[in-house]
């Protein structure tokens, strides 16, 4: 290696970075890979999820200093390094029909001059891969699917010095390589429930499977495997710092450990684009980059 390896996962809220390639993150950190985490929002209109904390006069008075706090605890715990782009969180509309999303929101900005903050980001960092959201978010949340929009004119735009001036944005730099993340998959899904029900053991997803077609879109195309097994507790760690958004005693955490790493042992992802020649399926985010570098 002649030039130091670096990642970039963009993600919209905090919390989102510890439930989705946490454990890989955590794994190129041991191996000594630079890794920035960019947080698109505060998630100050997010609401409180852990019944244990729902009331609390403080958390809601103060939820954006409250979730503040928690990623520094859990970029911590990750060894990773964080930086906050600043949009307002969009909030999740729900009814029917759905209210106009607040004015001011993330996912309301003009995505060219949205993704311009990202670029800045990418030219400062210089990630060789980076990691975001798929066209749908990963699921249909204002905010997931602004960053997904935003990083994808971002990837092009960081080697743009026309679109994006070097004076205003800082020298071009060009990533190499794009992912979705896509850990929450159906195969991994039906696995793990399979090895509970063969042990005996009640699966947290049965109600998932059976409803999946309709709250999931159409089945990704899997192409990158992560092995991270070793930093699924790493990974579990960090989620369980964002104490307002996961409950501990919850189904993010009732498939047992050892199952975990025995039946999927690995974080999953979508290769998007590429401006380097890889095999697939691969291993290693960094496949066709290590050998070049």
């Amino acid at each position: 290696m002649t030039e130091q390896l670096r990642l970039m996962a963009v993600h919209a809220h905090p919390d989102d970075e510890s439930s989705k390639g946490a454990a890989t993150m955590a794994k190129y950190v041991s191996e000594g890979v630079d890794v920035l985490v960019v947080t698109c929002t505060g998630g100050e209109r997010g609401s409180v999820l852990n019944p244990k904390l729902q009331g609390d006069p403080y958390i809601e008075e103060n939820i954006h200093e409250v979730r503040r706090k928690e990623m520094d605890e859990a970029r911590e715990i990750l060894g990773v390094e964080q930086e906050w782009l600043g949009f307002v969180d969009s909030g999740l509309p729900e009814g029917d029909p759905l209210p106009p999303l607040p004015q001011g929101c993330f996912a309301l900005e003009d995505v060219d001059k949205a993704a311009g903050r990202l670029v800045r980001s990418i030219r400062a960092f210089r990630p060789q891969v980076i990691t975001t959201y798929d066209e749908n978010g990963g699921y249909p949340h204002p905010d997931h699917i602004m960053t997904h929009k935003i990083t994808m004119v971002a990837f092009e735009g960081a080697a743009d010095a026309e679109k994006y001036p070097e004076s205003e944005f800082g020298p071009v730099w060009q990533p190499l390589k794009l992912y979705y993340n896509q850990g929450f998959n159906r195969p991994r899904t039906q696995a793990l429930h399979d090895a509970l029900e063969e042990r005996g053991l009640e699966s947290p997803y049965g109600d998932w499977l059976k409803r999946w077609d309709e709250f999931q879109r159409a089945e990704r195309t899997l192409t990158t495997y992560v092995p991270c097994a070793d930093f699924f507790e790493t990974r579990d760690k960090a989620l369980i710092a964002h104490r307002t958004q996961i409950d501990p005693d919850g189904g993010w955490f009732r498939v047992p450990m050892e199952i975990q790493k025995e039946v999927w042992p690995t974080e999953e992802y979508e290769l998007a684009k590429s401006l380097v020649d890889t095999t697939l399926p691969e291993s290693d985010l960094f496949a066709g980059i290590r050998d070049n570098a």
